[in-house]
């Protein structure tokens, strides 16, 4: 039998109870919710329950997704990225989305249909991320021909994150493909002040999530770790050093993760603001 035509998305939420930088993060209350929950109700107005999984080391969180019907998997705590802990579950991942084919036994060999499965992993550090940029990502991958490899959203960022550490920037081509990622500002433009940078080049973040096709995710472990993913501690580098393409689409907004307590508290004042 052929592959079918029809192509399907999912989204993984990968987490690490015990965070390193903020411990416990995910569970870090915001305005009377666990960032988690959160992160999960922004997801679900973007697609249904059924296609949603957390991917996670804690029974609590576990416990916490269920209650908004959420479906979860455990990983092995010793994940050293969300892309990792997704790959170690990527088969359970392809059966929740392909169900309906299967039960059907429509769908012989899961490896078959990784080329036609988009993965779209959303950080749990995201409380508001806006549900209408996993909408755009959809569209955009689905739109192609064939899924491309990897896709990130990015956007213009504000003078004052340009050389904020904890703001990953984006460097793109002409042909809006990922050139690089890092936590300092690059380009350096020299013989100008840095506080002056944002007037000569328009600096991206990108939003911290990723569409992943799943025959990418799952060799995941195959790909060497590249020295630049462990010096500045960004999980996208190990593809970029392994030849992986990245493809960009630019949507608007401001978008804040959350990797520092100062991070945390501006997202406990923007929901007191409301």
């Amino acid at each position: 039998m052929g592959l079918n035509p029809i192509k399907k998305a999912i989204i993984a939420v990968p987490v690490r109870l015990n965070s390193k930088r903020l411990k416990q993060k995910a569970l870090a209350d915001i305005g009377g919710k666990p960032m988690i929950l959160r992160v999960l109700e922004q997801c679900l107005k973007a697609f249904n329950a059924n296609n949603i999984v957390l991917c996670s080391d804690s029974e609590n969180l576990t416990l916490l997704a269920k209650q908004i019907g959420v479906k979860s998997l455990l990983t092995n705590s010793e994940c050293s990225s969300g892309s990792e802990r997704i790959a170690s579950v990527l088969d359970k991942i392809i059966s929740i989305a392909w169900d309906e084919e299967i039960k059907r036994k429509e769908v012989k060999k899961i490896t078959d249909y990784y080329r036609q499965t988009l993965v779209i992993n959303v950080q749990g550090d995201q409380p508001f991320l806006d549900p209408g940029v996993i909408d755009k990502m959809k569209d955009f991958c689905f739109s192609k021909n064939e899924i491309p490899e990897v896709v990130t959203p990015i956007y213009k960022l504000k003078k004052e994150f340009i050389h904020d550490p904890a703001v990953v920037k984006t460097l793109i081509n002409r042909d809006h493909k990922v050139i690089y990622f890092s936590r300092a500002a690059i380009p350096y433009i020299r013989d100008e002040k840095e506080d002056s940078w944002y007037k000569y080049f328009d600096y991206w973040g990108h939003v911290g999530i990723y569409g992943y096709r799943a025959d990418i995710l799952s060799n995941w472990t195959n790909f060497p770790i590249s020295n630049l993913e462990k010096l500045e501690n960004l999980e996208q580098l190990r593809l970029i050093d392994a030849g992986i393409e990245f493809s960009t689409f630019n949507v608007k907004g401001d978008f804040l993760s959350i990797d520092t307590q100062s991070q945390l508290d501006i997202a406990r004042k923007h929901v007191s603001d409301q």
